[in-house]
């Protein structure tokens, strides 16, 4: 039987609204937002897709898409696992901070790098900044030095990895559905395990907000084929959109 795992992107935030480096800030959806979540679990309604199981990460905005899509398809009983090595990549000391007026600041390809370059992380927090998720309870009882005051793609991919060895494979390896509501970074590492994206062209991947992508495996977890589920004119708009944030104004 062919496999089904589903990525989706959490719906519009509030610092997305804002154009703002979230990270780690636990931020709600917006109005837009939770209508895009709930239409995509209509999508995925409408193409009969039924899950077994479901990951997301430890932030509202990915939690309230997962539920407002499962809401959707009646499937709200489903099995939640939680976890924080799916939360978005930490921008450590640019978070809230305006992208554009970022790259203004600093040039759109120094932004650039900040955002997406593999290996290049933003200005770090400081130990004592009340943003360091030491501070916050949700990470209580993980080791203070697993959690992050900045990371590159390559540092979020790398605490990724061994949640998606131990946990999500077998999942789907005993399951043939799973769902996983997260968020750009994380969800680009996944897609780069997936289909073995190299380091350097993993920059150009944009993963719009609300659209269900599909990866159809066979029963060694080997990629069949990709899509996402919707109107590709307003997947590629989405998808746009998101490679637009940091340009300067």
């Amino acid at each position: 039987m062919v496999k089904k795992l589903v990525l989706l992107r959490h719906g519009q935030s509030e610092w997305n609204l804002e154009n703002r480096f979230t990270g780690w800030t636990d931020v709600d959806l917006t109005a837009k937002g939770r209508e895009e979540a709930f239409a995509a679990g209509k999508l995925m309604l409408k193409s009969g897709l039924v899950f077994d199981k479901a990951f997301t990460s430890y932030l509202t905005r990915a939690i309230k898409t997962l539920n407002l899509a499962l809401e959707a398809m009646d499937q709200l009983w489903l099995p939640v696992e939680k976890t924080w090595r799916l939360n978005e990549k930490h921008y450590g000391s640019l978070q809230g901070l305006n992208k554009a007026d970022t790259a203004a600041k600093y040039g759109a390809e120094q932004v650039l790098l900040w955002r997406r370059a593999y290996d290049v992380r933003p200005p770090a927090l400081t130990a004592d900044d009340p943003r360091h998720p030491r501070f916050e309870a949700r990470y209580r009882g993980i080791a203070e030095g697993a959690l992050p005051a900045t990371e590159s793609l390559k540092d979020c991919i790398g605490r990724l990895i061994p949640y998606w060895e131990n946990t999500i494979v077998p999942a789907l390896t005993q399951n043939d559905r799973i769902l996983i509501a997260a968020h750009g970074n994380s969800l680009r590492g996944v897609v780069k395990i997936l289909k073995n994206i190299p380091d350097d062209k993993i920059v150009g991947l944009n993963i719009p907000t609300g659209a269900p992508y599909v990866f159809e495996l066979d029963e060694d977890l080997n990629l069949i084929k990709d899509y996402y589920l919707g109107d590709p004119d307003e997947i590629a708009r989405r998808a746009q959109a998101v490679a637009d944030q940091a340009k300067a104004k």
